[in-house]
C-alpha cells in the first residue's frame, strides 16, 4: 500500500451524526475496500493501491481544537481508523493520544480487531465506545464485499475484549444485502458483546453509485441465480423480504430485552 500526502485540509470537521459535533478520519481512504461502502464515489485516489495521510495530524490537530470544549469525538465515518496500515502509521493512537491528554472522549467504528493495542488509552477516556461493523458470517461472501477486513469472528471476539476491559461497546449490523447477510445469527453473536446494535440495510440512493455498480458487478459474477431477486428487494424499500425482517427483528429485540435500532 502507497502512502501519500493528502492535500491541506482540517482534521476536525463537523459530524452530522446524532450527539456528535465534530468527527476525525484520521485517513483519507480506506484499503479495506468494502465494495458497498458510500464513501467510494468521494475516493480521491485507487484505494487498493493508495491512502493518503495528513503531514502533522497531532500538530494539526492541537491547533483546531483550541477553544473547543472537551466532548467525544467521532473517528470512523469516511474511513476505518484501524485499517492495516494504522499498524505502522500510527495516526490514530497519535489522535487518541491527544485527545486523552486534552479531555476529549472518543467513539470508535472499524472493522478490525487492531484496536485492542490502543485499550490503553480508551481505558482511560470518559465514556469511550468501540463500535464493529459486521455483514458476513460466510467468510466466502465477506471476501467477495470485502477482502481488505479481518473475519467476522474475529471483530466479534475484539469487540468481547473490549467489553471486558470496561470500554463500553455497540455495533452495527451492516449492510443487509438479501439472500447473502444471515441477519438473524450475526445478531445472536453480537448480542452478547455489545451494548447496543444498529442494523441498516444497504441502501441505493442512485443506479449509478459506485458502490451499487459493484455489487452488481459481484452479483452477475458470483450470484447469477440471485442477481434478480436481490437487485429487485434492495430497491424496493416496502419489498416482503424487509417487512419479515423488521419484524423477526422487532421480535428478537422484545425477546432478548436488547437496545436494537432497526433502520431496514
Amino acid at each position: 500500500m502507497k502512502i501519500s500526502r493528502c492535500s491541506t485540509r482540517p482534521v476536525l470537521v463537523p459530524c452530522g451524526l446524532e450527539n456528535f459535533e465534530f468527527q476525525i478520519d484520521p485517513y483519507v481512504g480506506c484499503e479495506h475496500l468494502c465494495h458497498y461502502c458510500y464513501v467510494l464515489d468521494q475516493a480521491e485516489t485507487d484505494w487498493s493501491e493508495e491512502v493518503l495521510v495528513h503531514a502533522d495530524i497531532a500538530g494539526q490537530l492541537v491547533v483546531e481544537l483550541e477553544g473547543i470544549p472537551a466532548q467525544t469525538i467521532y473517528m470512523g465515518y469516511h474511513s476505518d481508523p484501524y485499517q492495516p496500515c494504522e499498524s505502522e502509521q500510527r495516526q490514530t493512537r497519535r489522535v487518541l493520544e491527544l485527545l486523552l491528554e486534552r479531555g476529549f472522549s472518543a467513539s470508535i467504528l472499524t472493522k478490525s480487531d487492531l484496536v485492542l493495542r490502543d485499550m490503553d488509552i480508551l481505558k482511560q477516556m470518559p465514556d469511550a465506545n468501540v463500535s464493529v461493523s459486521v455483514a458476513f458470517s460466510d467468510d466466502r461472501i465477506r471476501q467477495l464485499f470485502e477482502a481488505g477486513t479481518i473475519e467476522t469472528e474475529r471483530r466479534i471476539d475484539g469487540l468481547r475484549q473490549v467489553r471486558d476491559a470496561g470500554i463500553r461497546t455497540s455495533a452495527m449490523l451492516c449492510p443487509i444485502i438479501p439472500h447473502l447477510t444471515d441477519p438473524m445469527p450475526l445478531l445472536g453473536a453480537l448480542a452478547p458483546v455489545a451494548g447496543r446494535i444498529r442494523v441498516y440495510r444497504l441502501s441505493v440512493l442512485m443506479p449509478t453509485q459506485r458502490c451499487w455498480t459493484n455489487v452488481q458487478e459481484i452479483l452477475a459474477r458470483h450470484f447469477v441465480d440471485l442477481r434478480e431477486d436481490v437487485e429487485s428487494t434492495v430497491l424496493d424499500q416496502e419489498h416482503p423480504f424487509w417487512t419479515k425482517l423488521r419484524g423477526d427483528l422487532q421480535a428478537a429485540k422484545e425477546e432478548m430485552g436488547l437496545d436494537l435500532r432497526i433502520h431496514v
